[in-house]
């Protein structure tokens, strides 16, 4: 039995549905949704000539010379993926950038070849708007809470505990500082959005009655920028101010910048590459903050961290945590007081990380 064509967007995302993208390589490149595998009916190359051939010779020229540049074994081996992720994905569905005449041909061709898949009509324009109109009415309509916190307090931790989370250094695959870089690479900003906008709707479906809980960030999370109407309204939401003591934080940015960041990379690159990886990653990072501390301090600091990859390098990592901890003290900690003295008066509760959570997991934050 055959499956209709859908424009019903909010269960496509709601149902994390797998999804063809038919769009060239490029397109997606620049931003895609989750769930979602590039299977292009033209390369970038083939795109390039069809739009140029559109341009000067009109649309069926541009058809015709699309149908000559994929034909043959070319349109067989593309066939054959389109095939194999229909039988793989039942439940899926395609689409290209409007809905238009890439999708369809795609979508005849399974047909011919005894599949009948459908797409999403509007694709990926109408997809992109839906999403950029959900997050920025989700934002307003559903209550924020943010938690803020001296670097080191584990707020990525804490709100994964909490019921109607959205994680968005998750979602920028970046810890948030300067230090947060991971091995892998982060998605594309319009990826980023996307994702973020889906954990949104996510929230809206399953937690009606529960703020949003997100960590404190500031406009860029690596280079991913949040969009603007979420920030402006994390920007006068009330804060749970997560508090540790300077033990607990070198302890959890030892863990988390160190010993996590180190088995990153060599989980990417091997052993003895990912340790080479990971000392230029650190030292690219100090390099950053030199500006702010002052010659002298950076200095003192740079020579300890040579002196802590060195005993890292010969089995003791132990040795990070004499610049972790003046780190925190004269770069973060001097920043985070400043720019919490200005958010005082939105200020919900202060605790321990026992504390917040439970108190943002309690009925008293219901709507």
């Amino acid at each position: 039995m055959s499956r209709a064509d859908t424009a019903d967007f909010k269960a496509l995302f709601l149902k994390d549905t797998p999804m063809m993208d038919t769009r060239a390589p490029l397109e997606f490149k620049k931003g895609a949704f989750p769930h979602t595998v590039s299977l292009p009916l033209m390369t970038d190359q083939e795109r390039a000539k069809v739009g140029t051939c559109y341009k000067k010779k009109g649309q069926d020229e541009a058809i015709k010379l699309g149908h000559q540049l994929v034909s043959g074994e070319t349109k067989q081996e593309r066939l054959e993926k389109w095939l194999a992720f229909a039988k793989a994905n039942p439940d899926g569905y395609l689409y290209c950038f409007r809905g238009g005449l890439r999708s369809q041909i795609t979508q005849q061709w399974l047909k011919d070849a005894g599949c009948d898949y459908p797409r999403i009509t509007g694709g990926y324009k109408a997809m992109r708007r839906f999403l950029i109109d959900t997050l920025d009415r989700v934002a307003v309509e559903q209550p924020l809470i943010v938690v803020a916190g001296e670097t080191g307090c584990a707020k990525t931790e804490l709100i994964k505990q909490v019921n109607g989370h959205v994680d968005l250094e998750g979602i920028a695959n970046h810890r948030g500082s300067t230090f947060g870089k991971r091995a892998t690479a982060q998605p594309p900003q319009i990826g980023f959005e996307n994702a973020v906008a889906v954990d949104f709707l996510r929230h809206e479906d399953t937690h009606p009655d529960r703020p949003v809980v997100l960590e404190d960030e500031s406009l860029l999370i690596g280079r991913c920028a949040l969009p603007e109407r979420l920030r402006a309204e994390m920007a006068k939401s009330p804060l749970a101010v997560v508090e540790a003591t300077m033990e607990q934080r070198v302890e959890h940015s030892f863990n988390n910048y160190i010993l996590d960041k180190l088995a990153e990379w060599q989980s990417e690159v091997g052993e003895e590459e990912g340790f080479a990886a990971f000392a230029d990653d650190l030292r690219t990072s100090m390099g950053k903050v030199e500006r702010r501390l002052g010659g002298v301090r950076h200095k003192a600091m740079t020579e300890t961290l040579e002196a802590a990859l060195a005993q890292h390098e010969r089995g003791d990592p132990g040795l990070h945590r004499d610049w972790i901890q003046p780190m925190l003290e004269e770069y973060y900690d001097p920043m985070y007081r400043w720019q919490l003295s200005k958010k005082a008066g939105r200020i919900l509760i202060r605790g321990t990380f026992d504390e917040v959570r439970d108190f943002l997991n309690s009925d008293s934050v219901k709507r």
